[in-house]
Order: C-alpha cells, then structure tokens, then sequence
C-alpha cells in the first residue's frame, strides 16, 4: 500500500496568472483567506515525506508556503509554461529519494484531504504508475500522481500543456462536484 511518507507532494504556485490581470491571483481573497492557504493548509495536514512549492522568485506567495512547512522551490523559468514548474518540483522530490509525486495546483482551493488519499489507493491499483482526478464529463487532471518511473519524462516535459499525455494512462479517481475548480478569472471569486 503506497502511504503518504514514501512520496512528495509538489504545489505548482508559479504561474503568471495571465487571465487574471496585474493582481497574483494566488493572494486574492477567497473566503477571508488568500487563495492559495487554502490548497497549503489541506496539504501540510497530510503526513508526506516532501512538502514542496513550486514558486516565482521573491514573490509574497513564498513566504505563504514557507510559513506553511513548504519547502519552495523557485523556478526562474516559469514564463516557459507549467512544464517547466512541473520539473523544477518533480526534480527537489527526486533529490529526496521520493517514490512518488503528487502533483497539485494551486489554484485549486476545493480539494480535499480524503480525495488526495483516494489518489495514493488508486496508485496501488493502476498498471500504468499514474493516478489522476476527474468529473465523469471532464479529462483527466491534476491533483494527478505518478511513481518515480516517471519522473524522468515529467522532468523532460516543455511548454504549458504540464503532463496531459500521460494523463490518459491514469487511473481515475472521481472527484465531488466543485472539488477541480481552479480559479483563473476575478469572476472565478464570485
């Protein structure tokens, strides 16, 4: 059975919110709290060997995951797409000898800690090494986790397309209603 203390969790946090305007959206208040606490605390209470966040560099974001038992990560490239953060974080999880990697997003504030536990049982059931979210009318999508098999082609991916190929080799797990929303617009807040 694969348990949390044999892998790592990596938070992608360097996006350039481009939809969302000039504010980082992942500061943006949602519920009293900035957006992207609410993806931190749900992860820290979670007993991973590896907590870490993929961020922009001298960003407010930083010291939320910091402060969150995070260990950021910066990545200098992240204008080259959600690839790039993607193998800046799997890279830091290899280097700790991880078996595993969750990958979560941070601008996914509804996930909860029993579908992320759902995840690790489905990696147990998957031939393929990969287990992935989704709603019965949506593609597979993160939280999204993989076995260190493949953490030589996550650390190889380009571009903004993050790892959706091998998505569709992924055991599913379907998540409630409203738990994969991502905020990407001011009226996602609404």
């Amino acid at each position: 059975m694969v348990e949390p203390s044999q892998g790592a969790v990596v938070v992608l946090a360097a996006g350039l919110s481009r939809r969302f305007g000039a504010d980082d959206k992942l500061l943006a208040d949602l519920d009293g709290r900035p957006l992207a606490q609410h993806c931190a605390e749900t992860l820290s209470r979670l007993a991973f060997a590896h907590h870490i966040a993929v961020c922009q560099d001298s960003t407010p974001i930083t010291t939320l995951f910091a402060e969150s038992g995070f260990t950021v990560v910066i990545n200098p490239d992240s204008a080259q797409g959600q690839a790039s953060s993607l193998a800046v974080g799997v890279a830091e999880a290899a280097s700790h000898g991880a078996s595993f990697v969750l990958i979560c997003l941070a601008d996914m504030p509804f996930i909860t800690a029993e579908h992320l536990l759902r995840l690790l049982d489905a990696l147990d059931q998957s031939p393929s090494g990969i287990a992935a979210s989704a709603h019965p009318d949506l593609a597979p999508t993160p939280p999204a986790i993989f076995a260190a098999q493949h953490f030589p082609e996550l650390t190889a991916l380009t571009g903004d397309q993050g790892a959706r190929d091998l998505l569709r080799k992924a055991q599913i797990v379907i998540a409630g209603e409203g738990e994969l929303a991502d905020f990407d617009t001011p009226a996602d807040f609404g």
